[in-house]
């Protein structure tokens, strides 16, 4: 039987699935799946940052005006643009001449490698996952900018997409803390966060809660308050209502979400902006091996970053005060 030839298979299997694997990284991740559905995963071309347009900034020549008044129309010192460095992240796909030979045959080959890249899968969507929680300085500053950056313990201070929250207050998300909750409580400090993120019809759609927020909140509903999303709910995620918002659990084993926390996210204004060409993609398709190993190797690569359009639109409880 002849040797199939590895680096053709291992390059065209990963090829195959690119989209089944960026797909099911989206399915996996409540916050993801909640972005895909209103249309906020949109990948990027080029350039050496990823430019989000901003869904608010105030331009100081508005305002009112009667007949022949003459109206302002300088140059208003405006931000209309966040900017987010590219984030990068990659899982190897090795496969050891030994195997090569134990799985001789192109069908025991493409079983070998399914295996493989589900385990490949399931890393990169880890990674991701943790990622979306990060402050961004995580492994070097490699890490994606995720909520921690976007909705941190200090929203009045430091920078975000290149924005100065301090010099522009707009930019700062909103934060609630206390020492801890308990069922009698915690519904109160949610409602405090709420109404400070509502402006006519923008209001949180998303609420990610850890095991210890989550079990407390469920502890405060009544029975019959205790109904599930059929959107979210029906994709497997643990999920209940908070006025009308979905409410998930990212906690249980080897959740993500940090203790003691809890994000109210408003996802019209927040982005997963992965690059059009590096996506869940092979690199170098066409040959790449292990020159001082007997293997051969592909790596699934992933590049992009979590982004907003409005962080004065996000919220966080944070029970750790």
């Amino acid at each position: 039987m002849a040797f199939p030839n590895i680096s053709d298979i291992l390059a065209t299997t990963i090829e195959s699935r690119t989209r089944q694997i960026a797909d099911n990284v989206t399915k996996n991740n409540a916050i993801l799946m909640k972005l895909s559905s209103k249309g906020k995963i949109k990948t990027f071309s080029g350039g050496s940052k990823i430019l989000q347009e901003l869904s608010f900034a105030e331009n100081t020549n508005g305002g009112w005006y009667s007949g022949y008044d003459i109206l302002p129309v300088g140059v208003s010192d405006v931000i209309s643009a966040a900017e987010f460095n590219i984030k990068q992240a990659a899982v190897p796909v090795v496969i050891s001449g030994l195997e090569m030979l134990q799985n001789a045959g192109r069908e025991k080959m493409i079983d070998l490698l399914d295996a493989r890249l589900s385990v490949a899968e399931s890393t990169l969507a880890n990674l991701i996952s943790g990622g979306l929680y990060s402050d961004g300085t995580g492994a070097g500053g490699k890490e994606i900018d995720g909520l921690d950056a976007a909705v941190p313990l200090d929203p009045t201070t430091g920078t975000y997409g290149g924005i100065d929250r301090a010099t522009w207050t707009f930019w700062q998300s909103k934060l609630v803390n206390a020492a801890a909750a308990d069922p009698l409580t915690i519904q109160g400090l949610m409602n405090d966060l709420w109404v400070q993120l509502v402006r006519g019809t923008d209001r949180p759609d998303l609420i990610m809660m850890d095991n210890v927020s989550w079990s407390t909140y469920v502890e405060s509903l009544q029975a019959q308050q205790r109904f599930t999303s059929p959107e979210v709910g029906n994709l497997g995620f643990p999920t209940i209502k908070f006025m009308d918002a979905d409410v998930c659990l990212d906690g249980g084993i080897g959740g993500f979400c940090p203790a003691g926390t809890t994000f109210f996210l408003n996802c019209d204004y927040i982005h997963y902006r992965p690059h059009s060409a590096r996506n869940m993609v092979p690199l170098s398709p066409n040959r790449r091996y292990a020159t001082n190993q007997d293997a051969e190797v592909q790596i699934l690569a992933w590049a992009g970053n979590l982004t907003s359009s409005g962080a004065q639109f996000q919220g966080r409880l944070d029970l750790n005060a």
